[in-house]
Order: C-alpha cells, then sequence, then structure tokens
C-alpha cells in the first residue's frame, strides 16, 4: 500500500536534525510523499531544499501562514512571492501554503488579508493549488474563494462548521485529516461526511498529540497508517482501497505521478 503524508513542516527546526531519520521511518512505514508545507520565506527555502534533496518523495508548498504575518521582515512578502514565481517550474513545488486566515489574529486582520490575497493571486496566476489554513475563518474562506480563479483548493485540518464543509464538497475543494482521525469525534464526523473522492491524509507535524496511541510522541509520517486505518472503520471499507484512492486523490490534485520508493533504490 501507498501511504500519503499530504501535510508536513518537514522544514521546521524541530525536524532540522532528523530529516534522515524522519524519511527513513516514513519509507519503512509505506509512505511514499509527503508535502513540506512552509510559514514564511525561510521554511520556504527550506522546504525547496528538501524538495531537491529528497526528490522522489518529498514536494514543496511554499507561502506564508497566518501566524507569521506580524513578523514577516521588510520585503519578505515580496521574496516569498518572487521565490514561488522563480520555482514554479520546478517540479518539486507543488502548491503555494500554508496560508489563510486565523481568528485568533484578529487585530491583525488587514495584514493577514493583504499576504492572503496576494498569495491567492499567485496561485491564480501560476495556476499552482492551494493548501489552506482556517482557523475560526473557515466559513468565510470558502464563501471569498469563488472571487478568485483558483481551482484546486485544499482545506488543511478541517474541524468545523460542517455547513461550511457541504458548500466545500460542491465546490470540488480537498480536505485533509491526521491523528485526531484517530480518537476524535468531531474529527471523525468530518471524515464520515467527506466523500473519500475529497480526502487527503496528514500529519501537520511537528504538531504534537498527546491522546492515546499518539501519546506526544514525535510526530512523523509514519503515523499515516494509523489515520488510514481509523478513515477505513469509519468509512466501512477496505484498508487498502481507502489507501489507494487516497493515493490517486494526491495525484490528481497536485497533477504528480507518484513513485514507488521502495522499489525505486
Amino acid at each position: 500500500m501507498k501511504f500519503i503524508d499530504a501535510h508536513i513542516h518537514l522544514s521546521d527546526k524541530e525536524y532540522a536534525d532528523c530529516v534522515d531519520e524522519i524519511i527513513a521511518e516514513a519509507k519503512s512505514a509505506g509512505v511514499v510523499a509527503l508535502v513540506s508545507n512552509s510559514m514564511d520565506f525561510e521554511t520556504s527555502a527550506g522546504s525547496l531544499e528538501l524538495a531537491k534533496r529528497y526528490s522522489e518523495m518529498v514536494y514543496a508548498a511554499l507561502g506564508i501562514h497566518p501566524w507569521s504575518v506580524n513578523v514577516l521582515k521588510e520585503n519578505e512578502l515580496q521574496e516569498t512571492l518572487d521565490l514561488i514565481s522563480k520555482e514554479r517550474r520546478n517540479s518539486s513545488v507543488v502548491a503555494i501554503g500554508e496560508i489563510g486566515l486565523d481568528y485568533k489574529y484578529e487585530k491583525i486582520w488587514d495584514k493577514q488579508m493583504t499576504v492572503f490575497e496576494e498569495m491567492l493571486h499567485l496561485a491564480e496566476k501560476l495556476d499552482l493549488p492551494v493548501i489552506i489554513h482556517s482557523r475560526g475563518t473557515t466559513a468565510q474562506i470558502v464563501e471569498m474563494l469563488p472571487s478568485y480563479s483558483v481551482k484546486r483548493v485544499l482545506l488543511h485540518w478541517f474541524s468545523n462548521p460542517i455547513s461550511a464543509l457541504k458548500k466545500a464538497v460542491e465546490k470540488g475543494y480537498y480536505i485533509t485529516e491526521g491523528a485526531p482521525t484517530v480518537y476524535s469525534n468531531g474529527i471523525r464526523e468530518v471524515v464520515r461526511r467527506v466523500p473519500l473522492t475529497n480526502l487527503l491524509t496528514e500529519t501537520d507535524g511537528p504538531v504534537r498529540f498527546f491522546k492515546p496511541p499518539f501519546n506526544g510522541k514525535r510526530t512523523t509520517p509514519a503515523f499515516i497508517p494509523m489515520i488510514v486505518e481509523a478513515i477505513a472503520e469509519i468509512k466501512k471499507m477496505n484498508v487498502s482501497e481507502v489507501a489507494e484512492q487516497i493515493a490517486k486523490n494526491f495525484e490528481d490534485f497536485f497533477g504528480v505521478k507518484l513513485i514507488d520508493v521502495a522499489t525505486s533504490e
């Protein structure tokens, strides 16, 4: 079976000294593709470098996260936009992300909106998918996105509201879910409602999960098989069927052809 981690922050400083180990664990678990999401210019450059170094399985999503907006250096937004434009033809760059809006940063709402809109406009121009953070803002984002010509949208770690989920699915958006699928009734209900053809798996590492069976362990793509098993249980399907569909979703959404890393070495 081929497993997918469509959202991990592999260029985060917490992983700096253990990327080789993370990649080895992922391969051993049957994970064949990771998307390294970025937070700012530095992590965008880092994601790009990791995608080049581990080209058989790591892909890069470049962008500025809403949490980073308040600490952006002078010209950092433009430098990040320029980097994405420059590297667009690099086959390892598959999306703009992680971008979006976060209600906890209402004091800098205008600045968040400026950065988000710049990223969306670039996605339009370059015809790249977007990976979106939408804590407390999902309904608003789902309503605003049709005014942009962004063809492929991934709502990362969707939790609520269910009404926005219905609209997102109707518009053809994709959803990623991760470790909470194993233990969270709310996330399990989202998974139950989302068609499998609109679903991808993630870890969002280095975020840690403290409920069993994860118990605060370092988050790695090796968690993905457990997540797929939980999805299969919720959907009342065979695990291999779920894994196969999610791999197909990954290829369709990001426009890539997966390599079986176990046989490519």
